[in-house]
């Protein structure tokens, strides 16, 4: 399965291959840009060895049969040196999806998403969610689930537990509501 941006009149879009299905995932659009430009520099103030890779490629379910493009993916710095387009999600630390104005987003965003990625043991994914101005974090993956799931308000600082353990102060999140 290709990447590559299509365009389907209006907006760039990638295909993703999520619950054995192909699936459109809208290129980001200006307010999603300025969140994941904001998650760059969080990381980047933080001596933590870790770098934000934005729009990166991860095989994700069971099977790792699965193909999504994850707004980010928190890995060590240089993590992804050599990987080519699909990168195998072993020593990913934390994945990031940020909600777009999409009919799928529910089903994406919020339930599969959050299976392929535990079931390829990601430990941290984070949802940040502008139709319901909250943050997501979800965490202790097992037998293909999340078992700890905490919702938490634009605004609020959010605690980001291991591997990740940092605590985001939200507040910055309100400016990008749609």
């Amino acid at each position: 399965m290709s990447s590559r941006s299509l365009l389907d009149g209006r907006r760039t879009v990638w295909l993703e291959f999520i619950a054995g299905r192909p699936a459109i995932k809208r290129g980001p659009d200006g307010n999603r840009s300025e969140i994941l430009a904001w998650l760059q520099r969080v990381f980047a103030q933080d001596d933590l060895g870790l770098w934000f890779y934005p729009f990166r490629g991860l095989r994700t379910e069971a099977d790792e049969a699965g193909r999504v493009r994850a707004d980010g993916a928190l890995a060590p710095a240089r993590h992804f040196a050599g990987h080519g387009e699909w990168s195998s999600p072993e020593g990913v630390l934390m994945a990031v999806e940020v909600t777009a104005d999409d009919v799928d987003t529910d089903r994406h965003n919020r339930v599969e998403k959050p299976d392929g990625y535990a079931a390829v043991g990601i430990p941290v994914y984070l949802l940040i969610d502008r139709e319901d101005c909250s943050v997501v974090v979800f965490n202790q993956p097992e037998d293909g689930r999340y078992r700890r799931e905490e919702k938490l308000p634009f605004g609020a600082a959010v605690k980001i537990p291991d591997p990740v353990n940092i605590t985001l102060n939200t507040e910055p999140l309100k400016e990008f509501v749609d």
